[in-house]
């Protein structure tokens, strides 16, 4: 089969850059080419660019559903992205009262606030014990996240990223057992560590439930207004106002179907570039992605509405987040059984009601919600009723308000974007091992063994999210490497 014309790109016999997908990653990576003056293409596979970070009617018409990610504490976050002027071309942030809502059997939620001082003040007995614990994370943390969210390198606050790391390296069930007293700060901190998709006695669970802590008082938790599509669509505005181009619709099955280029990112995974190279890659190098583990994978649920979810808990309706898991004790039985193959009948739901902050996603007096809970690598299993009931645990009455859904299993979701192998979210396990080799273990992991072909994907360093920060380094690698002399 021939590829389709492509009548938008522009008739450059040779282009400094290539970017293969257009996930936060990929449009990053371009971005950083084009500034530094050079020409780039981003070429999509599917008919709509962005990856993870997309936004569809789902159910009905006239209800907005975030396709996969939902809110980004690390987007608002992030070193580049605040470099960017994503403002102009149409970005705009919602940050809901609360961050995040972790609603308890007793009919009362436990909190993260923007406030470290109103956090602590909730958690009772264990709120001093909280605040000596975060507060100087967040005092460091405008310098420490960038030590802590880059490639292996030489630290410039050694020993800020080495106080940090020693919380951070510990398994989360451990670590909060001997930090908390409180049920409820613990279950609180659990439900951070479950984003880790690691059993919690696994290292570095606790690194997760930290930094998203730590995000939380320093820039919320926020959503895009209109959906992630948004960041999406200004991602690639200023991409196109930079002179980068982008093509979508175009799928790619060998490396040499891309156009000519000195440089070619790939926001794809281990997987897609033994696809994409075959035997073009040495063998050791081969082997070594061969190797490469992808975690645990999600069901996914939205919902439209006839009306707000109507939680016990008053504290539920201040947060666009919220984390429907119960107890410690409950959300670790339920993430390790995951990552044994099993099924939980009580998962770890981590939930999204952005239209209690943004109307302009549904019709007036509609809502939307939106859903997940782990599941094996791979599987098939309906998850549908048992996110339902959690949701129901804690918000009586919630099924009476359905007026449509949408479900995906692990393999729905790697059909929509082969990089989600499995249903894997993150690009692959985030456990010690893989912080480590991410893909490979080496000390330039964005680079292939061939020459001007980079990796720029969640599954290089720092791993999973929507941060465009893997696509930063790995551009970086590349404009002092084989486009160090392009003009």
């Amino acid at each position: 089969m021939t590829n389709p014309p492509l009548p938008t790109i522009s008739r450059r016999s040779r282009y400094d850059a290539v970017v293969l997908g257009s996930g936060p990653n990929g449009l990053a990576a371009a971005i950083v080419i084009a500034r530094a003056g050079r020409s780039v293409l981003v070429v999509e596979g599917h008919r709509e660019p962005g990856g993870g970070a997309r936004t569809a009617p789902l159910t009905e018409p006239g209800f907005l559903h975030d396709v996969c990610s939902a809110v980004h504490p690390m987007a608002a976050s992030s070193p580049f992205f605040r470099t960017l002027p994503l403002a102009d071309y149409g970005l705009e942030w919602i940050a809901s009262p609360l961050a995040l809502a972790h609603p308890l059997d007793d009919g009362t939620s436990a909190t993260l606030e923007r406030s470290l001082d109103a956090t602590a003040a909730a958690l009772g007995r264990d709120g001093e014990r909280y605040r000596r614990l975060m507060q100087p994370i967040v005092e460091a943390w405008p310098t420490l996240q960038t030590d802590a969210l880059a490639p292996p390198h030489l630290p410039r606050h050694p020993l800020q990223l080495l106080r940090f790391a020693r919380l951070a390296l510990q398994p989360a069930q451990s670590f909060l057992s001997r930090a908390f007293q409180s049920p409820r700060t613990r279950a609180l901190f659990a439900g951070l560590a479950g984003h880790a998709v690691l059993p919690l006695d696994y290292r570095p669970s606790a690194a997760f439930a930290l930094t998203l802590a730590v995000l939380g008082h320093v820039n919320g938790w926020p959503i895009a207004k209109g959906g992630s599509g948004r960041i999406t669509a200004a991602l690639v505005a200023y991409l196109r106002s930079l002179g980068g181009e982008l093509v979508t619709g175009w799928p790619i099955s060998r490396l040499e179907e891309l156009p000519a280029a000195r440089a070619v990112l790939l926001d794809v995974g281990p997987r897609q570039l033994l696809r994409l190279a075959g035997d073009r890659l040495p063998r050791r190098y081969q082997h070594a992605l061969e190797r490469y583990r992808y975690g645990p994978g999600v069901y996914k649920m939205d919902w439209a509405l006839a009306a707000p979810v109507p939680w016990t808990s008053i504290d539920c309706a201040e947060a666009a987040t919220l984390h429907l898991g119960g107890t410690m004790e409950e959300i670790a039985d339920a993430e390790r059984d995951v990552w044994r193959g099993g099924h939980p009948d009580r998962p770890l739901v981590l939930a999204s009601q952005p239209t209690r902050f943004d109307p302009s996603r549904a019709p007036e007096g509609r809502h939307i919600l939106w859903a997940y809970c782990h599941v094996p690598n791979g599987s098939t299993v309906d998850m549908s009723d048992r996110i339902e009931r959690q949701i129901e645990r804690f918000a009586p009455g919630f099924r009476d308000l359905i007026l449509a859904k949408a479900t995906r299993t692990t393999m729905d979701l790697e059909r929509d974007n082969p990089n989600l192998v499995g249903g894997d979210i993150v690009g692959g396990a985030q456990d010690l091992r893989q912080i480590l080799a991410r893909p490979v273990l080496k000390p330039i992991p964005y680079t292939t063994p061939l020459r001007g072909v980079y990796l720029c994907s969640a599954s290089t360093p720092p791993g999973g999210g929507v941060h465009g920060l893997c696509g930063y380094y790995a551009a970086h690698v590349a404009l002092r490497g084989v486009l160090a002399h392009a003009r």
